[in-house]
């Protein structure tokens, strides 16, 4: 039997792959710069290339608690060997004196090794006997001392540019001194939703009315992009309501994001107000759900129009607009982690478009990754996305899968790999 053609697998539909090459062509990396102490740096994206002004480790110091001595002294290498217990180095309070024959010292985790000592012994595999410690089977020259400069020696680039700042980041920056950094400034960005039926959360839901979920959907995913956001509410289906609503969010941010109003319904103007104030370089992509994507420009700001399905919204916003703003932000382009993984529960689908649908993916007894499907994949089914840990990439021409196909799976929160 014949599959039906999906009416949205038409000639002008982009697949996904061709159209973000497209959009990023089209937006450019903010170039203003700031410099901000690193308590405000995380999240935020660095401008310069850093080199380490000093040696890492800065001196020699032990692993671990134990014993420092001169591995020569050790000549006869036998199981067991006595040294003279002549002092002691703590982290921050290096020992004082000077390195002697056959002598060691106690030192701890992190204190310098002192010029002259070139070994540590665990302090488990020593024995204290009065004045004189048994060193157990020796290891060799060198145990357990990190040597000054083993990790970075000065002048060796550290972090480079367009990485986004993150708690290790801030710790290498601390470790090798740094106390404020060049980072390009915060993007911002503005939304709104369009729709007479949205009714704020918390209000009375009359007949035909639903609550706008999308905003905070937005709100949620831009706080993890780290940009500065401004949302405007809700926007009537009024075209001047949003024309105006358009002209502020264009003034005040880089980017504006919309949703609902990009399809071809007759209460939809988002599309028409932006043909009248801007420009639409995109409009509609073979990928569902989230086909009446839109992408354009209004004033000097970027625009995209997500739908106003809640799924479409999400999906569209990971995958076509992360992207853009990620290029925005100065950040260097990473490419998505793709895992192979294998089905548990059948896949509906019709060829037609790329298709993203919610799965969980996990590792069975033997450690191989599964994935299930969340369920029903209506667009406006938001739980699909709560209950999932990533997309389940569908090629645009495949039809159905049943349980125990290979499938390409991309994580988007926490997963077992």
């Amino acid at each position: 039997m014949s599959v039906k053609a999906d009416p949205c697998s038409q000639p002008s539909l982009m697949h996904p792959d061709q159209a973000i090459p497209l959009l990023l062509e089209q937006v450019s990396p903010v170039s203003d710069t700031e410099v901000v102490t690193l308590p405000h740096a995380l999240g935020r994206v660095l401008a310069e290339n850093l080199a380490s002004c000093i040696d890492l480790p800065p001196f020699d110091n032990s692993s671990m608690d134990g014993y420092a001595f001169r591995f020569a002294d050790l000549q006869q290498q036998t199981e067991q060997t006595a040294l003279r217990l002549i002092g002691s180095s703590f982290a921050g309070h290096g020992f004082q004196g000077e390195a002697q024959a056959n002598s060691c010292i106690r030192i701890m985790t992190g204190a310098p090794v002192p010029a002259g000592y070139d070994t540590v012994q665990m302090q488990e595999e020593t024995q204290v006997q009065g004045e004189s410690i048994l060193i157990n089977h020796p290891k060799g020259k060198g145990a357990n001392v990190r040597c000054r400069g083993e990790e970075l020696t000065q002048g060796t680039q550290v972090l480079n540019a367009g990485i986004q700042i993150g708690a290790a980041e801030l710790g290498v920056l601390a470790t090798i001194g740094v106390s404020q950094v060049r980072v390009y400034r915060q993007l911002k960005v503005a939304f709104f939703s369009t729709g007479d039926e949205l009714r704020p959360v918390g209000s009375e839901l009359a007949p035909g009315q639903i609550y706008d979920s999308n905003r905070y959907s937005i709100q949620g995913l831009l706080s993890r992009a780290n940009v500065e956001w401004l949302d405007l509410g809700v926007i009537a289906d009024d075209p001047e309501a949003i024309r105006h609503a358009f002209r502020h969010a264009a003034s005040q941010s880089d980017l504006v994001l919309t949703s609902g109003g990009v399809s071809v319904g007759e209460a939809d103007f988002t599309k028409q107000i932006l043909d009248e104030e801007g420009q639409i370089t995109f409009w509609k992509l073979a990928i569902k759900p989230g086909k009446p994507f839109a992408m354009g420009r209004i004033g000097q700001a970027i625009f995209c129009g997500l739908p106003g399905n809640p799924v479409s919204s999400m999906v569209t916003f990971y995958k076509l607009v992360w992207p853009i703003l990620n290029k925005m932000q100065g950040l260097t382009p990473v490419e998505p982690l793709m895992l192979d993984a294998t089905l548990t529960t059948p896949v509906r689908k019709q060829p037609g478009r790329v298709e993203y649908q919610r799965g969980i993916l996990s590792r069975n007894p033997q450690g191989e990754l599964e994935v299930a499907i969340t369920g029903s994949q209506g667009s406006g089914m938001l739980t699909s996305m709560s209950l999932a840990n990533c997309f389940v990439l569908l090629e645009q021409y495949q039809g159905d899968a049943p349980a125990g196909t290979k499938v390409t799976v991309e994580p988007f929160n926490s997963v077992l790999c």
